[in-house]
Order: C-alpha cells, then sequence, then structure tokens
C-alpha cells in the first residue's frame, strides 16, 4: 500500500493534519475521549469499535514478526502488579523520575525539560514564576490486599522488560531456548505523566511492545545493529513512508548509565520528530541487579565450552498506543474525486481495521440475503464489514475513511452471472470476480 499522496493536504509535519486525525479518529470510532459522560478524566481514551481492530492489528503483527516468524523468540505474559523489590533492584524507585516545576502566578505544572523556556510558562507567558525543579517520581503507587501497611505496597508496572528479567530463569529452564534468543511481551504499563499530550502519544496508561534479546557478551554489538535495522525495516515494511521515519543514535549524554548505545526509530509528527521505539544495548545491567537483589544466579551456563557468563540484553520497546497513532498520520489523505474531496486511510492492509466490506446495492432480501451470506463466508478469513444503508457512493467513502482496501458490491447482475465488483481503495479501480473466486482473490493480495 501507498502512503500520502504528495497532493493531498494536511500531511504530516503540519498542525492542520493532527486536528484532522484527532476529528476522524472521533467520528469514525476510532477513539473516544474516557470517562466522556463524566466531563471526561484526562490523559485517559477509550478505543471504539474501529480504533480496538487497529491497535489489535498493530500488535498482532508487531507479534507476527517477533515471534511468529522466528524460532528465537518466544513470548510472555507477566504480571502488571509488582512488589517493591522489583523497582529497587532495576533502579525503577531511585532514579525513574522527572524535573518537575510549579508556576506560581498560574498554578500549573510542568516538566522542565520539556519547556521550549525554562524561564517561561507556556500556559500564562510569565517569566521567572517557576519554582525550584523538585524530582517526581512517575511510578503508580498502591495497595495490595485489606491492610494498608508497608507489607501492602506494590506498583503498577511502569514498563513491561522487568517481567522479561525475572521470568529469564524460568524460561531457560522451562523451554528449549538458547542464547541468542528473546522474550517478548505486549501489554499495558502506567507512568503518572506530569504533562501528558498530543492525544494517545504521551497518556498514563498506554500498551508496549517490547522484547529482551540476551546474548552473548562478545556479539553483542552486532546484535544492536541487527536489531535497529530489523525494527526499522518493520515500520517501512507496514506502510510508513521512508521520508516521515527516521533512526536516530542517541548522543553520549542523552544514553543511560547501563546503556553503551541506543536508538530511536523516530516519526514526523505533527509536532515533529518523536519516538516510537528504542533499541537499547542494556549490556548485563538489569540481570546482574536481579541477581544481587533476589539471591537467584541469572546466567547461562555453556557446557560445551564449560564456562558461565550473564547474558548482555538487546531491547526493542516500541509503543503500541502512539505506533497505531503513527500509522494514522502516515495514512491520512485527501484527494480531489469528481469535484468532491475524498478523505482516505491508504493503511496497509496488515494494519488496517476492516479488510473487506461486502455492499449490497439493495437493501431488498434478494441482493441483501446472498451479500449477507457472502460476507459471512468470508469472516472465517478477513475482518469483514457489511453495510448496506445510503447510496453506494457513500458506502465508499465511509471505508475510505475507515482504511477498507477491498470493497465488494453485490448487484442485481450478481444474481444472474454470480460475480460481483470488486474495488480497491487507493486506485479506485473495479473488477468483476466470480463470487465462488472472491475469497482467494483477496487472499492472494492480502495474505
Amino acid at each position: 500500500m501507498s502512503g500520502p499522496s504528495e497532493s493531498g493536504s494536511g500531511k504530516v509535519g503540519t498542525p492542520e493534519l493532527f486536528d484532522k486525525v484527532v476529528n476522524l479518529t472521533k467520528r469514525r470510532g476510532f477513539v473516544y475521549p474516557s470517562a466522556e459522560i463524566y466531563g471526561g478524566f484526562r490523559s485517559t481514551y477509550d478505543y471504539g469499535p474501529i480504533g480496538v481492530l487497529l491497535l489489535r492489528n498493530v500488535k498482532d503483527a508487531w507479534w507476527r514478526s517477533m515471534v511468529q516468524l522466528r524460532e528465537d523468540v518466544v513470548g510472555l505474559d507477566a504480571s502488571i502488579l509488582s512488589p517493591p523489590q522489583i523497582w529497587e533492584a532495576s533502579g525503577h524507585l531511585a532514579n525513574f523520575t522527572d524535573p518537575l516545576v510549579d508556576c506560581t502566578k498560574c498554578n500549573t505544572r510542568h516538566r522542565l525539560d520539556k519547556l521550549d523556556d525554562p524561564e517561561v510558562c507556556p500556559n500564562c507567558g510569565a517569566r521567572g514564576s517557576f519554582t525550584e525543579p523538585r524530582e517526581f517520581n512517575l511510578m503508580f503507587k498502591t495497595q495490595a490486599g485489606p491492610v494498608q501497611d508497608a507489607g501492602a505496597v506494590a506498583y503498577l508496572r511502569p514498563e513491561t522488560a522487568q517481567g522479561m528479567f525475572i521470568n529469564f530463569k524460568n524460561v531457560i529452564d522451562t523451554t528449549r531456548v538458547r542464547p541468542p534468543f528473546g522474550i517478548a511481551q505486549v501489554g499495558k504499563s502506567f507512568r503518572n505523566e506530569i504533562t501528558p499530550g498530543n492525544f494517545v502519544f504521551r497518556t498514563r496508561e498506554f500498551e508496549q511492545m517490547e522484547m529482551e534479546f540476551f546474548v552473548h557478551p562478545d556479539e553483542a554489538q552486532q546484535w544492536y545493529e541487527y536489531w535497529c535495522a530489523e525494527r526499522y525495516q518493520w515500520y517501512l515494511d507496514h506502510g510508513m513512508p521512508e521520508d516521515q521515519l527516521r533512526l536516530r543514535p542517541h548522543d553520549d549524554d542523552e544514553l543511560s548509565h547501563y546503556s553503551s548505545g541506543t536508538s530511536d526509530v523516530e516519526f514526523l509528527f505533527p509536532w515533529g520528530w518523536d519516538e516510537l521505539e528504542g533499541i537499547a544495548n542494556r549490556g548485563n545491567y538489569d540481570l546482574t541487579q536481579h541477581a544481587a537483589h533476589s539471591g537467584e544466579k541469572l546466567e547461562w551456563y555453556d557446557q560445551a565450552a564449560n564456562e558461565r557468563w550473564v547474558p548482555h540484553v538487546i531491547e526493542p520497546a516500541a509503543g503500541a498506543t502512539r505506533t497505531a497513532m503513527a500509522f494514522l498520520m502516515a495514512a491520512y489523505d485527501e484527494e480531489e474525486v469528481k469535484g468532491e474531496t475524498r478523505v482516505v486511510l491508504r493503511l496497509h492492509h496488515r494494519i488496517a481495521p476492516y479488510k473487506v466490506a461486502v455492499l449490497p446495492l439493495s437493501k431488498k432480501a434478494e441482493l441483501a440475503d446472498p451479500a449477507r451470506a457472502l460476507a459471512q463466508q468470508l469472516r472465517g478469513s478477513f475482518m469483514t464489514d457489511y453495510d448496506e444503508t445510503q447510496s453506494i457512493g457513500r458506502r465508499y467513502r465511509r471505508q475510505d475513511e475507515l482504511g477498507t482496501p477491498y470493497c465488494i458490491t453485490f448487484d442485481f447482475d450478481s444474481l444472474e452471472d454470480h460475480a460481483v465488483t470488486v474495488r480497491e481503495r487507493d486506485s479506485m479501480e473495479q473488477e468483476r470476480i466470480a463470487i465462488a473466486d472472491v475469497a482467494s482473490y483477496l487472499r492472494e493480495r492480502m495474505i
């Protein structure tokens, strides 16, 4: 599938695009403000009937490439709630903080390192009105069980990574993996962001797609370079235009103390370049820390060489929700067709919420019944929509806005020639296909 056309308006990198995509997501059931009937709850969103399909497809596409198509990566689904010991070992209790300042004029709070001018309040414009910065820990703290004491303290995980590190021994003891191998996980994380914003890009509740790849220390650099290239290519393979994507290595002063190298896959959002995914060479920091705090040996014993060593870890860590947002931004296009503006999401077929829509030319049972039967047949292989309301032109436009790659029109001739018209989204070209061949026609193009 192609990316946005050069002639389309509201292109990536402009504030206009941001507003159009946000409006589209609400109007077409991608994303709703959470608790909207109660006035909303800041920085939380619910994914509607179309958005939940899009988000699932992003996660499934990631899982397919990271786990299903590989023999050296296994999956995991670790707990969201966890004890303080994990976060003490990982360094999150002491170091997972952002600098917080308050404006004494308008009483707003801001993350100091994200301000364009550290002396000027972006809300009221006052200069020199900030309090002294203080470190604010981003983890959500809660109580496990009915007794509120120190022994009941628990945290919502701020990342999925630690679940893979603390299960390292379980995985090597119960499976046949051996380094180099990876453990992958998709799941919710929680960060008490000081200044969430930019729609679903930065929220306090979000989903991550992370993998920890355990390697021999001598091979860490080559695997780091491999995963940088592999993850960058994944976005291109799923429809991201190359001119809106880049791989940016971190400068030395950006690196975490345990990292010998980190690169971000960045997308050109309306507010500028921002991170979709980080690929980090974490060394042996995590396994060493958890071994020291837990008393368990987290190492690999190489029987052939008769040596023990602590694996180094390469971590590709992506945000599922912000990646879905980037796919929408990249796919949004407008073009003039017969004097009218056509809005279309040129989503890659793996990402598109619906793969095909069946549209009978009439609501009458003589067309609607066989059209519904065809839709039901296709549902076994493809996420399929069925739409019989309004004119066929309006229904095409509705499916274009949902990003549906193919529309099938069941008309009165279909009763005689046992064929349907298949319309391709991007080119709008139509082709007459025998009903018996529709499933294989779509499968050839999408599977």
